[in-house]
């Protein structure tokens, strides 16, 4: 477990998530920024907690399945690091089953049913 939290650590932060996700998908791009992905023990049981700003399809089955390599021995830190890097899905090659996945929480940076508010764009560039 010591390992695939090691790995993990290569989630971390903006970057293209390419590598692990479903080819072919109808979105603008593949980056995503991931804050928090860890292995947690609760007594007998382990699960893996991650956030992210947003998630793209089969991401996180991919990404479990990439750590339970690291955990297996098949791959290491470095092997999760150049999987990222290569943005090819066929880089990490297993992803668990949906079975046991679930969505536990959604925090939205503003209140459900308002816009965002944005900062007025700045019209008038001229040097002073």
């Amino acid at each position: 477990m010591e390992a695939m939290n090691q790995a993990a650590k290569q989630f971390l932060g903006t970057q293209d998530f390419t590598s692990l996700s479903k080819l072919h998908t109808d979105v603008k791009t593949n980056i995503c920024t991931v804050t928090h992905a860890e292995w947690v023990q609760q007594g007998e049981q382990w699960y893996f907690e991650i956030s992210a700003d947003r998630f793209l399809r089969n991401m996180v089955r991919a990404t479990v399945g990439t750590l339970l390599d690291v955990g297996r021995g098949k791959i290491n830190e470095a092997d999760v690091k150049a999987i990222l890097e290569a943005k090819d899905r066929g880089e990490a090659k297993v992803s668990v089953e949906a079975k046991g996945l679930f969505l536990w929480d959604i925090v939205y940076p503003f209140p459900v049913g308002q816009s965002p508010v944005f900062p007025s764009p700045v019209t008038n560039l001229q040097p002073e």
